[in-house]
C-alpha cells in the first residue's frame, strides 16, 4: 500500500520495506510516505511489528528486503535529525545524571560548547515544565515527569523527525492525557513530524492526522499494512470536545477491528 505525499519529498519513506528475525516474517513488504510535519499513529494487536517498524525507521533495525529513506537518503543507523522516545522511561534515563545533566547528554553527543549547553538545557526543560526539577535525579520523580525528561533530551538535539515507542503507557489515565496535550502543543509549536506507537486506539485517534494499522501474521494476500486512515478531526483538540465529536466516534468504531485480528 503507497500513500503518496502532499506535494514534495517526504521526510520518511517505506519502500517495500520487510523485515524478518527469527526465521518469521514480521513485516510483509510495507510502502508508506510519512510527510513533513505530520502526525502519524501506528496501531495493531501485540505481535503485528508496530515497533519494530518504528526502530526500522530510527536506524536500530536494518530491513531484510527494501529500504527505509529519510528525506531521500538511505537510513543505516540512527542519525541526530531523528529522535527516538522509549516507553521505558526509567530505564531511558541515567540515575547518576540529573534532569538537566540527562538532558544535556544529547548535546554533549552533538558536540555543543559547554558554554552553549546551560541555556540551551534551561530553555527546553522550561518548554516541558520542567525547570523547577533540573537539580533533581529521576528517581525523584514521577513517572510523568521522567518521561518529560526523556522528552526535553529528544528536543534537545533539535529532531527534525520524533519517533515515540508507547511513550505513555504506564502512566495513569491524567497523566497519560496531560502528555498527550503537551506533546500535541510542542509538534505544533516546532513543526515536528511524528511517528507514534500506540496500543491506544483513542490516542491514536486523538494525537494523529493519519492512522496505520498493521495486522498480525501477514501474509501475501493479507499484507502488513490493513488500512491507512485520515483523521479528519479539527485542531487544536481537546480531552473532552474531541471525544464527544462524531468523526471521532465514527473513526473508533471503524479501527476497533484492526486491535484483534
Amino acid at each position: 500500500m503507497t500513500v503518496a505525499p502532499g506535494g514534495g519529498e517526504p521526510i520518511l519513506r517505506f519502500d517495500g520495506v520487510a523485515i524478518h528475525l527469527g526465521g518469521r516474517e514480521i513485516l510483509s513488504p510495507t510502502t508508506v510516505d510519512v510527510r513533513r510535519g505530520e502526525f502519524v499513529c501506528i496501531i495493531g494487536p501485540s505481535g503485528c511489528g508496530k515497533t519494530t517498524l518504528l526502530r526500522a525507521a530510527a536506524g536500530f533495525v536494518a530491513p531484510s528486503a527494501g529500504r527505509v529513506l529519510r528525506n531521500g537518503q538511505a537510513v543505516h543507523g540512527p542519525s541526530r535529525e531523528a529522535a527516538f522516545v522509549f516507553q521505558d522511561y526509567g530505564r531511558a534515563l541515567l540515575p547518576w545524571r540529573s534532569v538537566a545533566g540527562n538532558v544535556g547528554l544529547a548535546l554533549e553527543a552533538a558536540g555543543v560548547p559547554a558554554a552553549e549547553r546551560a541555556p540551551r538545557i534551561a530553555q527546553v526543560l522550561q518548554t516541558v515544565g520542567l525547570a523547577a526539577h533540573a537539580g533533581k535525579f529521576p528517581l525523584q520523580l514521577s513517572g510523568g515527569m521522567q518521561q518529560r525528561a526523556q522528552i526535553a533530551r529528544c528536543l534537545a538535539q533539535q529532531p527534525a523527525l520524533l519517533m515515540m515507542d508507547e511513550p505513555f503507557g504506564a502512566l495513569d489515565a491524567m497523566t497519560r492525557e496531560s502528555l498527550q496535550d503537551e506533546v500535541s502543543r510542542l509538534v505544533r509549536e516546532r513543526g515536528l513530524t511524528v511517528l507514534f506507537v500506540t496500543h491506544d486506539l483513542e490516542e491514536a485517534i486523538y494525537l494523529g492526522d493519519r492512522v496505520i494499522a498493521l495486522r498480525a501474521n501477514p501474509t501475501a494476500a493479507k499484507p502488513s499494512v490493513a488500512a491507512i486512515v485520515d483523521i479528519g478531526i479539527p485542531g487544536p483538540r481537546s480531552q473532552l470536545e474531541t471525544k464527544e465529536h462524531p468523526e471521532y466516534l465514527r473513526l473508533r468504531r471503524e479501527l476497533y477491528q484492526y486491535l484483534s485480528h
